[in-house]
């Protein structure tokens, strides 16, 4: 089964997700490839797998992706190689990707479950500056791009609020997880 978490930057997807794996064992998770820049606490194949915009552009010319996407000037994607396996073995993978991502996945796979986090704009935007791992120019783009997100929530089988804390969250979405487990 495969679960696709979305929202705009800073709704707590990564949070959830880590809170997830703590409830939840059995799941695994999907890792996208990025052309952007790796983080201080990244790690390369567990978090992402950080590509040059050469080695993205011709595993997409290759068709190695489900689905890519420019997000703020970034490339990311979804490696059709990390999917393949877990809908052999019928384990539950758990993605992390934007909105319109998580769209293309549904297209490519209409059983996968979508699962949008909902956080008011203006708590998205303290906690983008927050978290100081942005610049304001990334800020201003992301934070652009929020309400564009927001309007497509309407497509996902289900919208979980995380403005009231992350444990209720995690707990919804476990909740979603188990009622969808096949």
């Amino acid at each position: 089964m495969l679960f696709v978490i979305s929202a705009p930057s800073g709704a707590g997807k990564t949070t959830i997700i880590k809170g997830l794996f703590r409830v939840l064992p059995n799941l695994s998770f999907s890792v996208s490839a990025t052309t952007r820049k790796k983080r201080e606490n990244e790690t390369d194949g567990k978090d992402y797998f950080f590509l040059t915009v050469e080695e993205f552009n011709r595993r997409k010319a290759n068709n190695e992706f489900i689905e890519t996407e420019e997000v703020h000037g970034n490339l990311y994607g979804t490696l059709k190689s990390e999917i393949e396996p877990f809908l052999k073995s019928g384990d539950h993978l758990i993605f992390d990707v934007d909105v319109k991502g998580a769209l293309s996945i549904k297209k490519f796979y209409p059983d996968a479950v979508l699962i949008y986090i909902d956080v008011p704009v203006d708590e998205l935007i303290r906690r983008l500056k927050a978290r100081r791992t942005e610049s304001e120019e990334e800020i201003n783009k992301r934070t652009s791009r929020i309400m564009l997100e927001a309007e497509e929530k309407t497509k996902f089988d289900n919208i979980v609020d995380n403005s009231k804390g992350v444990d209720e969250a995690v707990n919804e979405v476990k909740r979603i997880i188990l009622s969808n487990s096949k």
